[in-house]
């Protein structure tokens, strides 16, 4: 059927609908900082609804429309969307604050040539976004039939409602928001590096930056086959192709593209020769051997200087499930080599003359300061702040100095824990309006919304970081400490023991340790959490919350001696006269905090 010389196509979709509650109302008390909501707003929209699989139909106003292939995708867009709305304006007075509801539905749609969609289907998405709380998501029956088994959420169904320009009821579901999780979204594709660069990769200069500066890039060579077999030619190749996207989802440093890496296939090229051509700093090769039902994955990552080895790993595994061995070994490489290229690059800059640095170089050393943070407070955030006036678009160091202001809470050196907290909000904020699917400002609203004692939307932030990024280990630390203090702990020892699986090794793997340890403390077993605790105390042996935790523990295991030395050794350091002293000194609203206390008391603290 022609209309207007377009041909018409109709088929089944999944319709997002959304608008801003209070819009009018809004631009009547400022209609700068509205407009500029407005558009943070719709940059948050769009960029979760294209890493969901979705397409941005229009956006008119204040309103939203969108068409997902998938009603996973959809919903799974619309929970990210809302978390960080609601972390965009955390800081926001409350009748200020940009909301907006947002209302789902799966059903038929036409769609024009120029990618327009009209009928039924976009109607009832609509008329479902009515129905939506500002802030939440309303879907439809079909919707919800669709993911009730891929989307762990809280539906409430509000049964048949009777809307306007409907004819029959619409079968409505509400969506608790910041109490569900998805399937992990899809990883953002990666980031070309300039092919003109010299060694070092010079990175591209970000909107509202001050210049380039030196951000060395990677490259990832075609893995080679080392049996001739054509299934382990795809292999090797989806293989690559995973590790380059993986890669990229870490936004620390410029992936070099599939493209120009795949020129290199079938050859034996001097690696320092590749690594001048594609102005790549670091080169990730490998191989892949099949014997059998066996199959040997090599990688090894090089300086494209020196032509030295960083690193180098094998992997043996079953071939029996091509698709899980991809994915398993593509995440444990990816995990491996990131940390090793920031340790090689803190290597290189650390003694640097201070007059010749830039913003990768100060934030590098920054980074350097970090595991000694208590001792050079000061000067670390200093070096971080320096990096962000260099270049005010560098997500790293606007997270890095965030970072800052939760260790200072988390070691009770805050003067003003209710302002360091701000200080990660509003750092977080600045750094979505320049990369959303960065995961590191998730991990930093994760553990906000943490101290904040809000453990739904640390919970809901975690979520979103380990969904951007599923190789690191940092974004699944948060996750585990959020599902812990929110009372999840089963789930919380899976996100812990995934953390200890991509840091078998390193300065970090006592911290898997240590959330490891509370996981098991929140289900009471004990003796297991003791064990963990002994191996990330191994590390951090003075460590006072470790040392609280002990106490905690000795009490529960009724070793009553070392009980009351640990816990004199505790109070003292602390000094603490009472229970509401310790409450108000742990994690808001967590609920591992009466069980600490009964710990304690069993130790010998008469409170």
């Amino acid at each position: 059927v022609g209309v207007n010389g377009g041909e018409l196509k109709q088929r089944l979709a999944a319709i997002l609908a959304a608008d801003a509650t209070g819009y009018s109302r809004l631009m009547s008390l400022d209609e700068r900082g509205t407009v500029a909501a407005l558009d943070a707003s719709r940059k948050v929209f769009r960029s979760h609804i294209e890493l969901n699989q979705g397409r941005v139909i229009d956006m008119a106003g204040d309103s939203v429309l969108a068409v997902f292939e998938t009603a996973t995708g959809a919903v799974s867009a619309a929970l990210a969307v809302q978390a960080e709305l609601a972390a965009l304006v955390a800081g926001t007075q409350e009748d200020r604050r940009m909301r907006f509801r947002i209302g789902i539905h799966l059903g038929d749609v036409i769609e024009k040539l120029d990618g327009t969609v009209y009928g039924d289907g976009v109607n009832i998405a609509a008329r479902l976004e009515g129905l939506a709380d500002p802030g939440g998501i309303t879907i439809s029956e079909s919707i919800q039939v669709a993911v009730r088994s891929r989307i762990t959420a809280s539906f409430e169904d509000l049964g048949a409602q009777q809307v306007k320009n409907i004819a029959e009821p619409i079968h409505a579901y509400r969506i608790a928001v910041g109490a569900a999780s998805a399937r992990p979204a899809p990883v953002p594709a990666p980031v070309p590096a300039p092919q003109s660069s010299p060694i070092g990769g010079r990175g591209s200069q970000a909107a509202g930056g001050k210049g380039i500066y030196d951000k060395p890039s990677v490259a990832v060579l075609p893995f080679t086959n080392m049996g001739g077999d054509p299934e382990q030619e795809y292999f090797s190749d989806g293989l690559t192709e995973d590790i380059i996207t993986a890669l990229a989802a870490w936004r620390s440093f410029p992936v070099i593209s599939r493209t120009s890496t795949f020129a290199y296939k079938g050859q034996s090229p001097d690696v320092r020769k590749v690594a001048h051509e594609l102005g790549a700093r670091y080169v990730l090769e490998g191989s892949v051997r099949k014997a059998g039902n066996r199959v040997r994955i090599t990688g090894q990552l090089i300086d494209g200087l020196s032509g030295n080895h960083l690193w180098a790993e094998k992997y043996d595994r079953d071939f029996s499930d091509l698709f899980a061995v991809q994915d398993e070994i593509t995440t444990r490489i990816v995990a491996a080599i990131e940390p090793e290229m920031s340790s090689a690059e803190i290597r290189q800059i650390i003694k640097r003359p201070a007059g010749s640095l830039n913003a990768w170089d100060l934030y590098m050393q920054g980074l350097a300061n970090m595991p000694t943070y208590g001792k050079q407070r000061a000067p670390t955030k200093r070096l971080f702040e320096r990096a962000i006036t260099e270049d005010p678009s560098f997500v790293d160091a606007i997270t890095a100095l965030a970072w800052c202001h939760s260790a200072d809470v988390y070691a009770s050196r805050s003067d003003d824990v209710d302002a360091s907290i701000a200080a990660m909000f509003e750092l977080a904020q600045r750094a979505l309006l320049i990369d959303a699917r960065h995961f590191r400002i998730h991990m930093v609203l994760c553990v906000a919304f943490f101290w904040q004692g809000d453990h739904n939307k640390a919970v809901a932030a975690g979520r979103q970081a380990v969904a951007l990024n599923p190789s690191s280990a940092e974004a699944y630390e948060g996750l585990s400490a959020a599902l812990c203090h929110l009372g999840l702990a089963q789930e919380a020892e899976q996100s812990a023991r995934t953390c200890m699986q991509l840091t078998p090794v390193g300065p970090r793997a006592y911290y898997c340790h240590f959330m490891l340890m509370q996981a098991l403390l929140g289900q009471r077993r004990f003796e297991e959490s003791y064990d963990h605790l002994m191996q990330a105390m191994t590390t951090k042996p003075h460590d006072i919350v470790m040392l609280g935790h002990k106490t905690v523990l000795l009490g529960h295991l009724e070793r009553k001696e070392e009980a009351r030395a640990s816990l004199e050794a505790y109070l003292g350091k602390r000094g603490l006269q009472s229970a509401d002293d310790y409450r108000k000194l742990y994690a808001r609203n967590s609920a591992l905090t009466e069980p600490n206390l009964d710990g304690l008391r069993k130790a010998g603290w008469d409170v």
